[in-house]
């Protein structure tokens, strides 16, 4: 059976549906459109939609500091639902000397989406990055449905045009702002800024001049 919703992406009730988080991209994207994402709304949202397969949380950690700023989320994830995959920090100096911390998650996420493709229906990919245009087209070829979840609403836009394009659908974050959004009520509320994947757009906390 169909469901029609405010997101205007077609769900049905008995496909098996899969997320997918690029957290430092998510994150971005949301703080671009000046909202928090409560997780805990979110995963009800997307268990509302089909039957929720999985849900997976992509982030680096700063592993080698006494207090991580992402630890709490991380942890809270971990109990309440979602799968997490993470790894440790990159630490290296550009070229003016600076000390940037990266971390990229790419290849943990596109094996873990082919590695499901076999067993879902539709998968959600919470991310803007261009690099995983290729990643949806194979995952297409298998007869899997994909939504690319980003906003073209920012200044800039938080997602490629490539990977718009390739998309089964796209849903703009500010079409489902309403149902995830965090509000001063909300059970969950998300911490301090993730790691950037890629250097150049390295939160200020994260460098050291």
């Amino acid at each position: 059976m169909k469901k029609t919703t405010k997101t205007t992406v077609p769900f049905y009730a008995e496909e098996k549906l899969a997320l997918f988080i690029d957290g430092s991209n998510l994150y971005a994207a949301a703080r671009s459109l000046e909202f928090d994402i409560d997780y805990k709304l979110l995963l009800e949202w997307a268990a509302a939609q089909g039957r929720l397969v999985r849900a997976f949380y992509y982030t680096a950690l700063i592993e080698d500091q006494e207090y991580s700023p992402i630890r709490p989320l991380v942890d809270w994830l971990d109990y309440n639902g979602y799968t997490m995959v993470t790894k440790p920090t990159k630490e290296f100096i550009d070229p003016q000397g600076r000390r940037k911390v990266k971390g990229n998650m790419d290849i943990e996420l596109a094996i873990d989406v082919m590695e499901m493709a076999d067993n879902v229906d539709h998968i959600m990919l919470f991310s803007g990055d261009g690099d995983f245009r290729r990643l949806i087209e194979a995952v297409q070829r298998k007869g899997v449905r994909v939504t690319v979840v980003s906003t073209i609403k920012s200044q800039p836009p938080m997602v490629a045009d490539e990977l718009r394009r390739q998309a089964d659908h796209f849903l703009d974050l500010t079409n489902l702002a309403p149902e995830i959004a965090r509000t001063s009520n909300n059970r969950y509320q998300e911490p301090v800024p993730e790691i950037a994947e890629d250097d150049h757009s390295q939160p200020d906390f994260m460098q050291s001049r």
